[in-house]
């Protein structure tokens, strides 16, 4: 499952309170979606579209383990995330609701690039400088839960299946 989008550059420590700001949890997803990332780029949320790739620094999706971070990423259509490094439950919880994200050390990108994101190759391809960086791999058995939508549904034809058995 590959991933061909723009590239939205974030920093360090980009945490969950600024993917998932607290005043719209009670909010329908839609609306709390519209104001992601708004406190560092306000118009990231008018302006990405289906399969653009946010690429972060150190750190990102510190704080809280709120699920709802990766949710409106998702919900904005995002592709895939690429950090130097991810907070451990944010990374589990983008790959379990169906959001490949890859620990890329070296990477240089700006905001706009066009980029592809190979997960399974451990590779992002800058198509805008023609460079290429090596990230950490997602195993294939990981892959299998994003690309099924994220692990409940996943796990749902997988028990059906066994069912059917």
């Amino acid at each position: 499952m590959n991933v061909r989008g723009k590239a939205f550059v974030f920093g360090d420590r980009i945490d969950t309170d600024v993917l998932a700001p607290g005043p719209y949890m009670r909010e329908p997803l839609s609306v709390l979606a519209s104001h992601c990332l708004e406190a560092v780029d306000p118009a990231f949320a008018s302006e990405v579209k289906r399969s653009d790739i946010v690429v972060g620094g150190e750190s990102f999706g510190i704080g809280s383990s709120r699920e709802q971070a990766v949710q409106a990423l998702a919900e904005l259509g995002v592709g895939a995330i690429v950090a130097r490094s991810f907070a451990r439950i944010f990374y589990r919880n983008a790959l379990n609701l169906g959001v490949p994200a890859l620990i890329c050390a070296e990477l240089e990108v700006s905001r706009g690039d066009e980029l592809e994101v190979r997960p399974i190759e451990g590779r992002i391809i800058n198509h805008s400088t023609g460079r290429e960086f090596a990230c950490e791999k997602i195993p294939t058995e990981l892959m299998a839960i994003v690309a099924g939508g994220g692990l409940m549904p996943w796990l749902e034809r997988k028990l059906a299946a066994e069912r059917r058995a």
